[in-house]
């Protein structure tokens, strides 16, 4: 199925109200593709496509994927986003995680096979657990404690993988498989939980920055932008069902040399306060993003500098109507 030589094909993009889904929502309209919003906006922010309601070819349906629902619109390509990713939300909500990476996946699977469309999982670098890998590629099964607090979203996305690929051998659905590590950028939430929205936010505001540990334990930051291109890529290229890859940014980063980075752009250097580590918390995480630049021609190109600055600068602009401590 070349969805290029279609003339305005459709997307439907569950989470579409969630940081990534949204910039996602943004990048297939700008391609001039419909795009069919879905999310029960648990941890999505409707303002964030706001600046889309006026867009004939985009509408949003307030839907949670894990009860029965009906889609008349064509569908060309499913995106399953919808899911709580960071480790505040997930804890928070561990139920619904594992039901909307089994339940909500096996119903937008379905979905797209009675549409006829390609599908799309949005898995995580988390499948890896605590590496014994590094990098880590994706032929590596991975280090994951199944009775963790963290296994919610780790089998949780682990299982999704597996179904998918089931509907790929027994159905012959045209499906693909990304595996996300760290991602940033305009439109995190303040009170989302992950490092960066919560560095910037304590910085801007004045309060210690928490730092987990030593702060030696590696990370590797996307920027939005670059992750939405790999995701388009792998979306819409041909001859990929059964793939899987690894998206995000090769270049790795301590806690401390985060906090540098973010401190120069301020300058000034902020306080900082150490924390027990969070059960299960990987010590070290960089992708091997071989196959994706070999495959889809692609790899980041915003340094994390720049990436910040950018992150910065839209934190800095919604932060002046919101206590840093309350959500955006």
């Amino acid at each position: 199925m070349d969805l290029s030589a279609k003339s305005s094909p459709a997307v439907l993009i569950t989470g579409a109200a969630g940081f990534l889904g949204s910039h996602l929502c943004e990048h297939f309209l700008a391609r001039d593709w419909h795009v069919l919003g879905i999310d029960n906006l648990l941890t999505g922010v409707a303002g964030n496509l706001a600046h889309l309601q006026g867009d004939a070819r985009f509408r949003l349906m307030q839907q949670d994927v894990t009860k029965p629902f009906a889609v008349d619109d064509r569908v060309d390509l499913v995106l399953h986003f919808a899911s709580p990713a960071s480790p505040r939300d997930y804890l928070k909500y561990p139920l619904h995680t594992l039901e909307v990476d089994s339940v909500g996946t096996l119903r937008t699977l379905a979905l797209a096979k009675a549409h006829g469309a390609r599908f799309v999982l949005a898995s995580t670098s988390e499948v890896y657990g605590s590496p014994h890998v590094h990098p880590q590629h994706e032929s590596y099964w991975g280090n994951v404690n199944p009775i963790g607090p963290r296994s919610v979203y780790d089998e949780g996305k682990r299982f999704a993988e597996a179904v998918t690929m089931a509907y790929y051998r027994l159905h012959g659905l045209d499906a693909r498989i990304i595996r996300i590590f760290n991602t940033y950028g305009p439109r995190m939430r303040i009170d989302d939980g992950r490092v960066v929205p919560e560095f910037i936010s304590c910085a801007l505001s004045g309060v210690p920055l928490p730092v987990h540990g030593d702060g030696r334990q590696t990370r590797s930051f996307c920027f939005v932008d670059d992750l939405v291109e790999g995701i388009y890529r792998c979306a819409s290229h041909e001859g990929l069902a059964g793939n899987v890859f690894n998206l995000g940014n090769p270049e790795e980063v301590t806690v401390l040399e985060l906090i540098d980075s973010i401190a120069a752009l301020l300058g000034h250097r902020p306080l900082t306060v150490h924390l027990p580590l969070p059960e299960d918390d990987p010590a070290r995480r960089r992708p091997d993003i071989g196959k994706a630049e070999a495959v889809l021609g692609w790899t980041p190109t915003v340094p994390l500098r720049e990436g910040l600055r950018r992150t910065i600068e839209w934190f800095a602009r919604v932060m002046p109507a919101h206590d840093p401590r309350i959500s955006a």
